[in-house]
């Protein structure tokens, strides 16, 4: 599986896996963990579940003879990459109470935000074709 396909795919997987984390975080984990907590688990379903939307977008401009592959590859990875590391140290804080990850968190937020800037580039590539 390449190319949109797989973002696509990416995009579906992480949309499910936000929405049941959200979920677990709404009926499963309140009143069992510290208010605190339960906030940063919901931070991590709802930026995973926004990034999935992202990809699901990222897979269908790859569909597009004339998109900047390559650059829309690296929002994909950023965006994956600001998902395993943002979303997935706070769904850790979440369910442990450990910050042991919790210098993940912004490395993730920074993945985000350069995935964001490279969709910039990108799309300032296809108004320039």
């Amino acid at each position: 599986m390449r190319g949109a396909a797989f973002w696509l795919c990416l995009a579906g997987v992480n949309g499910a896996l936000g929405i049941g984390a959200a979920a677990f975080g709404a009926h499963g984990l309140e009143n069992q963990i510290p208010a605190t907590d339960l906030a940063a688990f919901r931070t991590g379903a709802e930026y995973q579940i926004y990034h999935a939307i992202a990809l699901f977008t990222l897979g269908g401009w790859l569909r597009n003879e004339t998109a900047p592959v390559a650059t829309f590859q690296l929002c994909g990875w950023l965006f994956l990459m600001g998902i395993l590391l943002f979303s997935g140290s706070l769904y850790f804080l979440g369910l442990t109470g450990s910050r042991a990850l919790v210098l993940l968190t912004p490395v993730g937020g920074l993945a985000f935000l350069a995935g964001w800037l490279a969709l910039v580039h990108a799309a300032w590539r296809i108004r320039s074709h």
